[in-house]
């Protein structure tokens, strides 16, 4: 399961080959703090849509700038590691900033992809993957299966 995870030197060295073999790469990004099945089906859509998919995922640090303290609930590490215990999961990347932008410039995948809470002009790389010749889908959204929500009702707060 470790080849799966990834440096970002490393996924760029998939990535080239992906294209050498002209594989098509899909490739997603968040926090995936606790999967729940509004990730598992997400991530199997996503997978159908490459030969292969990438998953990037926030550091612990950008998860907490993001999502506010108490989160990340997992560590990185563990994330990772369960992402990849994935079968729709080709491999998976920590990436530390905020916005995935630089990595997806990066890598350039061939289709980039993001849940259906994000309009289109929302999604972080669509410009740049447009204009390499890639193409940006969004998702439905599963509702009611949110980590923000799962978290709430472990505390208590419903449900």
């Amino acid at each position: 399961m470790d080849e799966k995870i990834l440096s970002q030197d490393r996924a760029a060295q998939v990535r080239a080959r992906l294209r050498a073999e002209g594989r098509r790469l899909a490739f997603t990004n968040g926090c995936f703090d606790l999967l729940h099945v509004g990730h598992v089906r997400y991530l199997r859509e996503a997978r159908r849509l490459g030969d292969a998919l990438i998953v990037a995922i926030n550091s612990d640090r950008a998860v907490r700038e993001l999502k506010g303290a108490g989160r990340p609930v997992m560590p990185e590490g563990e994330r990772a590691e369960v992402l990849a215990a994935l079968e729709a999961v080709s491999y998976v990347t920590v990436f530390d900033e905020l916005s995935p932008r630089r990595l997806i410039a990066e890598l350039l995948p061939d289709v980039l992809v993001k849940g259906g809470d994000y309009a289109l002009p929302e999604i972080h790389g669509r410009e740049e993957v447009e204009a390499a010749g890639g193409r940006v889908v969004a998702l439905p959204f599963v509702e009611g299966a949110s980590t923000t929500e799962l978290v709430e009702r472990i505390r208590g707060g419903g449900r």
